[in-house]
């Protein structure tokens, strides 16, 4: 089970893009690995075609493992470690470990 999922917030704690915020896009869990906004950029070179009739070179995202990932806590503004919580409903939450607040 992984405490990171799509459409979280997330940080980049390692690597070149470092310190980087961005929601996740896709997760590929087989591999540990995940698709973020704006993160991890590799150009890409495009043909033109009668659909896309500019070509040349793009910027498209890659995938990071998630080792390299934490997930952002907006009420510390910092990467946070995460802990589980039940609440009374009977709901499970994520929270952060610094200050308890609700991720």
């Amino acid at each position: 089970m992984f405490k990171i999922k799509r459409g979280d917030i997330v940080q980049v704690i390692q690597g070149v893009d470092k310190g980087k915020k961005g929601k996740v896009l896709t997760l590929f869990t087989k591999d540990g690995r995940a698709l973020v906004e704006g993160i991890k950029l590799v150009k890409k070179h495009k043909r033109r075609t009668q659909q896309d009739q500019q070509g040349g070179v793009i910027s498209i995202e890659s995938p990071i493992g998630l080792s390299k990932l934490a997930l952002f806590c907006k009420s510390c503004n910092r990467p946070a470690r995460v802990k589980f919580s039940v609440l009374k409903d009977g709901t499970k939450t994520k929270v952060c470990k610094e200050c308890n607040e609700a991720i």
